[in-house]
């Protein structure tokens, strides 16, 4: 049954009534499947007629268009933030010699897990500055600013990792400086004076608390490493033969 400007309902043996468009490019005659009626009103249908004979107009053929748009939605639908976030510290964790200790990976990873809710099902070129700060204003609402200001320099290391691999244009994150509160700095004891520094070393040999709060404090000097990583040190790390200490 036509309808005019070469599209036209076909209507199957079974009942079924289905819009095609045909027309010609490069002298071929070709078939543009627009979609079911009623599902897909007259009106509608023929509104895509003419969206498509504008293609045709500027030399594009619309059925090619129809798949490029297919596959450009399935990429867009496996790139999300979440699976270039897990791709891009996939990257960082075997980078050579600059390379994530397990610690730091672990870290990040949670980090970025914060922002699954709010942004990790967006695809990467969905994303927009306010997403990113909306997701980012939830962690700071919780009152830990450094929490905060962390997970925003993970997503924009993500999403220049989506730039360097051609899947967005740019890293939407650079409008997002001085956004976020800066942290109250808070500044700790410390020994200042070099000349003092034996007199700290005296302390730790002459403390007689737990033995293993003074084995902690007398390794302390030697591997300058956080609190936490000294406190979570495993045997296995540990080559004695070596004498080395692998985080």
């Amino acid at each position: 049954m036509a309808d005019g400007g070469g599209m036209f309902l076909l209507v199957t043996p079974a009942g079924g009534k289905l819009w095609r468009l045909k027309y010609r490019v490069d002298g071929r005659e070709k078939l543009l499947a627009i979609g079911p009626y009623p599902e897909i009103s007259l009106s509608e249908a023929r509104k895509r007629r003419d969206q498509a004979r504008e293609l045709l107009a500027q030399g594009q053929d619309p059925s090619r268009e129809k798949q490029w748009a297919k596959l450009r939605g399935r990429l867009e639908a496996e790139n999300t933030f979440k699976a270039l976030a897990s791709e891009s510290c996939t990257e960082r964790k075997r980078d050579g010699s600059k390379a994530w200790a397990s610690a730091t990976a672990k870290r990040c990873e949670y980090l970025l897990s914060l922002l699954d809710t709010s942004i990790g099902k967006m695809p990467v070129g969905a994303v927009e500055p306010a997403d990113i700060l909306a997701a980012i204003r939830k962690i700071e609402t919780k009152g830990n600013l450094e929490s905060a200001r962390r997970p925003l320099q993970l997503a924009s290391a993500v999403l220049r990792y989506a730039v360097a691999t051609a899947r967005l244009a740019s890293d939407p994150t650079r409008d997002l400086r001085g956004a976020l509160t800066a942290p109250t700095v808070t500044h700790y004891g410390a020994i200042t004076d070099a000349s003092r520094v034996g007199e700290l070393l005296r302390a730790i040999d002459g403390y007689e608390g737990m033995g293993a709060a003074k084995i902690a404090l007398q390794l302390a000097p030697h591997v300058f490493v956080r609190p936490s990583e000294l406190r979570h040190a495993m045997w296995e790390e540990i080559d004695q033969e070596a004498v080395v200490w692998t985080a």
